[in-house]
């Protein structure tokens, strides 16, 4: 049986740079319904590809009880991810779980494709927004880089269903790669100006190793935002708080904004305050990180929340991570954590 508790929130850590806990991303599945070559190449994660057996990942209710145990520690938003969230059954159900907590802001990431069908009952289950994953507008170029011949009128479905159905304001996330689809930065920029929608640009990142980044590939955001300055005139405005990855522009004329997430060209781990939990429930303090602390063993061993948030908490004090800041060719060389596995 669970052991839970109202216990005492416990103060909020402080890792070695000062850098509270803030944002909590959940994979909730390490599949995917797409195969993009930047994220899960069909040379890695083909037919014979071995993903992790039900029974080692996290259940609704764990994950639900661990997001309690965060927000104890100062977590404010969830974000859930995966691989493709919307591919593990009944899901409505763990955001409803998790729309229960006081307070917790709920997000999801997805590729879009079965979010039209899907948007409504996502809503009302609780989730509040949606970011949806749309590397082009070129139906050629999209069907490419997801390479399971995906039309991208289905997603464009979607993100207007997900508005629809109030999981507003959608934000469109491209991840831009050099020879792929920086072709498609104008477009989507006139395609979703004025639309209400936030469109954002991110930087082709060394998530992993099985991707075969490489810096010449990367589109850098002073590059992003000088393009689409010159046809549509920006100014760059304040986040929205501290530790947001996106840095905000708008258009001059007030047709509404676009983001950059450069973490490449311009690293922000001095303001990161995120931490990852993975499908089979290994705490991760970075994105780039090598190896995972476990926490599914105290999940499941009988251990308290309060155990639990302790634990936690001696991990983030110890966290010194600021990978994008000393990143290198050799370390982008370092096996990594997939990005598919640890969530975007």
């Amino acid at each position: 049986m669970l052991k839970t508790q109202n216990a005492a929130v416990t103060p909020a850590p402080r890792d070695r740079r000062g850098r509270a806990l803030r944002d909590l991303r959940i994979s909730v599945t390490d599949r995917c319904n797409f195969r993009c070559v930047y994220c899960m190449p069909k040379a890695v994660f083909g037919k014979d590809y071995q993903f992790l057996d039900r029974k080692d990942i996290l259940t609704f209710e764990e994950i639900a009880r661990a997001a309690r145990i965060f927000t104890g520690l100062g977590v404010e938003k969830v974000r859930l991810t995966g691989g493709e969230p919307l591919v593990r059954r009944n899901l409505e159900h763990l955001i409803g779980l998790l729309s229960s907590i006081p307070g917790l802001d709920l997000t999801l990431t997805t590729n879009g494709s079965t979010l039209k069908h899907k948007a409504r009952a996502l809503k009302d289950a609780g989730l509040r927004r949606v970011t949806v994953s749309l590397d082009a507008l070129d139906d050629a170029v999209f069907r490419r880089m997801n390479d399971v011949e995906f039309p991208v009128a289905k997603v464009l479905e979607g993100i207007e269903a997900a508005a629809a159905a109030g999981l507003a304001p959608v934000k469109i996330n491209m991840v831009v790669k050099r020879g792929e689809n920086e072709n498609d930065i104008l477009p989507m920029a006139r395609f979703f100006r004025g639309s209400g929608h936030v469109l954002r640009f991110i930087e082709y990142m060394d998530v992993g190793h099985t991707n075969g980044w490489r810096m010449n590939d990367v589109v850098s955001a002073r590059e992003i935002v000088s393009m689409i300055d010159r046809e549509f005139p920006l100014e760059q405005i304040d986040p929205n708080y501290t530790g947001e990855v996106a840095e905000r522009w708008r258009y001059r004329d007030g047709s509404g904004e676009i983001g950059v997430i450069a973490s490449v060209t311009q690293a922000f781990c001095r303001d990161c305050t995120r931490a990852r939990l993975s499908t089979e429930g290994k705490l991760f303090t970075c994105l780039f990180a090598t190896s995972g602390h476990d926490l599914r063993a105290l999940l499941r061993g009988g251990a308290t929340d309060d155990e639990i948030r302790e634990s936690i908490a001696a991990i983030w004090t110890r966290r010194d991570d600021r990978y994008s800041e000393i990143r290198t060719s050799q370390t982008a060389k370092l096996e990594k954590i997939e990005m598919s596995y640890i969530g975007g």
